[in-house]
């Protein structure tokens, strides 16, 4: 497996508020593609409403997302709290979009982030199933 992954220097990515975007490869060939959003300058509530948006422009151009996971835990004076909406339209097809934020007690500070995940399963399998070849007899 190859992992590229592109983000400039400082700030976004070219026409987009993206600060990087990641591909998975196996062989050669693109199964998952990942768009992260962090920004150092915003706030965590700016990047919470930033989220947001982008769950209701996926809903209104993919259709419904179902909640995947809430969660919050607080361990060494630090809040995390997290959650995840996901839409898997064809089986092994999935889409998923997860907000991370993590809160600093001590210092009280705050930031978040979130991705955007497009993953072919079903093509990935193909291709392990590929680069295995085929089975000797014996």
């Amino acid at each position: 497996m190859r992992i590229l992954k592109i983000e400039p220097k400082k700030g976004f990515l070219p026409d987009s508020q993206a600060a990087a975007v990641e591909g998975r490869f196996l062989g050669g060939k693109l199964y998952e593609l990942t768009v992260h959003y962090l920004d150092p300058a915003a706030t965590a509530d700016l990047m919470e409403t930033r989220f947001e948006a982008l769950r209701k422009q996926v809903v209104l151009e993919h259709g419904t997302l179902l909640a995947n996971q809430q969660q919050r835990s607080v361990e060494d004076q630090f809040v995390t709290r997290t959650q995840s909406f996901h839409r898997e339209p064809v089986k092994g097809l999935f889409l998923l979009l997860a907000f991370t934020e993590v809160e600093d007690l001590l210092r009280k500070s705050k930031v978040a982030r979130f991705s955007l995940i497009y993953r072919n399963d079903n093509f990935r399998n193909e291709l392990l199933a590929e680069l295995k070849g085929p089975v000797p007899k014996e």
